[in-house]
């Protein structure tokens, strides 16, 4: 197996500075560029003070072994043929990288999103290995509503007559649409709302108005940089994430202290889901505290620069 990996800082001679940052459904390995808000010197996750490792994922298109990969058995792609995956199988990958970078507790793991759910499950598979876990706007049981979604965006790309040549089309449709979830109504409002851009031009079937030539972009330049079948196995491994559903593995509390991240305008991972995690690892023993942080743009928060979201994970990794 192939994994592609960025770190960034100095690991300390005890090694107990390591912070793992785990990648959502569409990141990489380049954790300083897609998080840069929260990730560099002097930033909440602080590569000054920790030494901060990022891993692509297990399936992932940016040089971790995935379907694009070459199967030695055949000399093409494994396509459709390569295993479907759990969160499990992602920190499987993460915890043998740590292993070869010296590093056998990590201070702190930290994601959002999909990467939230990786943070959790390792934390709940091996809490000895985990000092700290930031879980940000992420889920641990998918709503029939999210499945839907994701169930949407793959029929988008496997539909398209161009899927098997390798030049989707649909997974363009597919990003137009899970991009729509990430934002919030007041988000798209502040941004766009009803702006065209040619302001009193005839009506049209083609863009016409911002918010569609700015999807229209995001569908453009995800064709350039993401694998449809990237997007369609690790958006299924989300749909079957279900850790509370399985008895805990050890009758002790877990060691490992919890925050939990949510944003009051997130409709795709709202409180609710964080609160359902929270209750669930309360009912463990875990010591798990959550906030609800105020902001305008929706699941993408996590991304964004929200001072008190910063300010909530900076002091959390600074106890």
């Amino acid at each position: 197996m192939d994994v592609a990996y960025a770190t960034y800082g100095e690991l300390d001679a005890d090694g107990s500075n390591a912070v793992l940052v785990c990648h959502a459904l569409t990141g990489d390995a380049n954790a300083a560029d897609w998080w840069a808000t929260l990730v560099g010197p002097g930033k909440p996750v602080d590569t000054e003070r920790f030494f901060v490792v990022c891993a692509n994922l297990l399936g992932g298109c940016q040089g971790t072994t995935g379907p694009s990969s070459i199967d030695p058995a055949t000399g093409e792609p494994y396509g459709l043929r390569f295993p479907l995956l759990t969160v499990r199988d992602l920190t499987t990958v993460h915890r043998a990288l740590l292993r070869r970078l010296g590093v056998s507790r990590v201070h702190t793991a930290i994601g959002g999103s999909l990467g939230g759910m990786q943070a959790l499950q390792w934390a709940l598979d091996a809490p000895e290995e985990v000092e700290r876990a930031v879980v940000i706007c992420a889920s641990a049981r998918l709503s029939a509503q999210n499945i839907g979604f994701s169930a949407v965006g793959r029929a988008a790309i496997m539909r398209d007559p161009h899927f098997a040549q390798g030049a989707p089309t649909g997974l363009a449709v597919a990003r137009m649409m899970a991009h729509i979830t990430y934002l919030s109504e007041e988000g798209m409002r502040r941004k766009f709302d009803r702006a065209r851009r040619v302001p009193g031009a005839p009506m049209t079937l083609a863009s016409d108005f911002e918010v569609e030539h700015y999807l229209d972009h995001q569908g453009a330049s995800f064709l350039e940089r993401f694998d449809p079948y990237t997007y369609l196995y690790l958006s299924r491994t989300m749909d079957y994430f279900e850790p509370f559903a399985e008895p805990p593995r050890s009758p002790e509390p877990p060691s490992t202290r919890f925050l939990l991240i949510s944003f009051d305008s997130d409709w795709r991972f709202g409180t609710e889901h964080s609160l359902h995690i929270q209750r669930e690892l309360r009912a463990r023993g875990a010591r798990a505290e959550h906030v609800e942080i105020a902001s305008p743009w929706g699941h993408d928060s996590f991304l964004m620069d929200v001072p008190a979201y910063h300010e909530a994970v900076r002091e959390f990794l600074a106890r």
